[in-house]
């Protein structure tokens, strides 16, 4: 098995902020001759197509939906519907493991990947196949979380049992503020379908998998992946940081033609995913903070609730003020090629995993507003350990963040004469240069892929 190439399934949580890491994942996979069988919701497949760079060795395999009461017609993902709702995502994607069955016994793969579907490894062994959990959550987020010293399931959880790290949780700035910690205990408790809690899951996954598998490098969360494999018992490897490829295309005319009017490393530019919507008094804060800090912006987000259009909750004057200083967009923006433009000098964030992958390898200076769940973690991550980013500050009992907020952080970067300005800016170059060193990347894919042959 050492020198043949293998087999693998995937079958990530049905959402688009995991579908498509494990479509990188994939390709890295791929580069090395093995041949991946990705299963994904029908209606989803066109939106990753694109990712797919050896569609020779990748076969994306459609997967029907069945429908569940309480969800729209037609819902796939979570990006379909709002939060309240994932657990009914969740349920219909259990309804999955028949066909899934079907064709895991007809493909006979080495390999399962998985993250949500915490039968999968009961499954998988039935058939002889290993299973991998592969995280694109940070393992420092699990381990504060949902490793077993929390006892989550014998004692449940409360937001001030999270106010404190887990008994042997490595020595870290991960703090978390009052309400983070309220809410996150809320989510982490809360049903998430099929009768099981977000907590049991989790739990079942991590205690059932064979190997667990984290996209980081042990420079930046070694101790964190090695307490979870010491917590649940299992081998833990990493396969670094899974930069996706350079887009080979270029940005398209439109955005080329808007940013190319401003100065170099001027713009903030402005994102928070596919799913995150803000609330109007938030948005508002937000877009008046960027336009206090006097330099040119683009900002892409959803309608905040209840507006229907992002120019229709501007603050009143907000678009006469700005005189072609500022851009807003409210649908998809190409981020990777957005951060790679000679006039982005600044990206505010929400601190998804994915977004801070490829910010780390770009130039952008972060400013970090997360929202919820694994964002806060990444956040504190990002802003305490590493030290490459400046988070916005928020009340510590109800989150509020102010427009001077939003202003503050930016300008702490702008500025070259502030000490921690000049500290994240040299860190971040520093870890840039780290992530992108010649044969980083190859070097964590080959000692993933000898870990797992080792298993078969």
């Amino acid at each position: 098995m050492a020198d043949r190439s293998f087999h693998i399934a995937m079958y990530p949580w049905f959402a688009l902020g995991h579908i498509t890491p494990y479509v990188h994942m994939a390709n890295k996979l791929a580069e090395r001759g093995h041949k991946i069988s990705f299963f994904l919701p029908a209606k989803t497949q066109h939106k990753v197509e694109a990712f797919n760079i050896h569609p020779h060795l990748i076969t994306f395999i459609p997967i029907m939906v069945p429908h569940v009461d309480g969800l729209p017609l037609g819902a796939e993902t979570t990006n379909d519907v709002p939060f309240p709702l994932h657990p009914l995502i969740m349920t219909a994607m259990d309804l999955t493991e028949p066909d899934i069955e079907a064709y895991l016994r007809q493909l006979k793969p080495h390999f399962a990947f998985y993250d949500f579907t915490c039968w999968l490894p009961a499954l998988t062994r039935r058939l002889g196949i290993k299973s991998v959990v592969y995280c694109i959550i940070s393992s420092a987020t699990i381990g504060y979380l949902l490793c077993p010293a929390r006892k989550t399931l014998e004692k449940g959880m409360t937001g001030s049992d999270l106010l404190e790290p887990p008994q042997g949780f490595p020595s870290s700035s991960i703090k978390l503020r009052a309400h983070e910690a309220q809410a996150l205990a809320a989510v982490t408790t809360m049903d998430y379908g099929s009768g099981l809690s977000f907590a049991e899951r989790q739990l079942m996954y991590l205690s059932d998998c064979d190997v667990i598998g984290f996209k980081t490098c042990r420079e930046i969360e070694g101790p964190y992946g090695e307490y979870i494999g010491s917590q649940f018992g299992k081998p833990v490897i990493f396969a670094g940081p899974v930069v996706p490829n350079p887009p080979k295309i270029a940005l398209e005319k439109q955005w080329e033609k808007l940013l190319s009017k401003f100065q170099p490393k001027t713009v903030i530019f402005c994102a928070f995913g596919s799913e995150c919507v803000l609330k109007k008094d938030r948005f508002q804060e937000l877009v008046l903070g960027l336009e206090l800090t006097g330099l040119p912006f683009l900002v892409a987000l959803k309608p905040p609730m209840g507006a229907e259009t992002i120019e229709s909750a501007l603050p009143e004057g907000f678009q006469e003020r700005l005189k072609g200083r500022g851009i807003l967009y409210g649908g998809w923006v190409p981020q990777q090629l957005i951060l790679r433009h000679r006039s982005v000098g600044y990206f505010v964030t929400h601190c998804g995993s994915g977004s801070l992958a490829e910010a780390m390898v770009s130039d952008c200076q972060l400013v970090l507003l997360p929202h919820v769940g694994d964002q806060i973690i990444n956040a504190r991550l990002m802003a305490g350990d590493l030290k490459i980013g400046v988070e916005v500050e928020k009340g510590d009992e109800d989150g509020v963040f102010t427009k001077y907020d939003v202003c503050k952080a930016v300008r702490t970067l702008m500025d070259h004469a502030n000490e921690l300005g000049k500290e994240v800016r040299t860190n971040h170059a520093q870890w840039k240069e780290f992530l992108l060193k010649p044969g980083l990347e190859n070097s964590y894919m080959d000692d993933f892929v000898m870990q797992l042959q080792a298993l078969v």
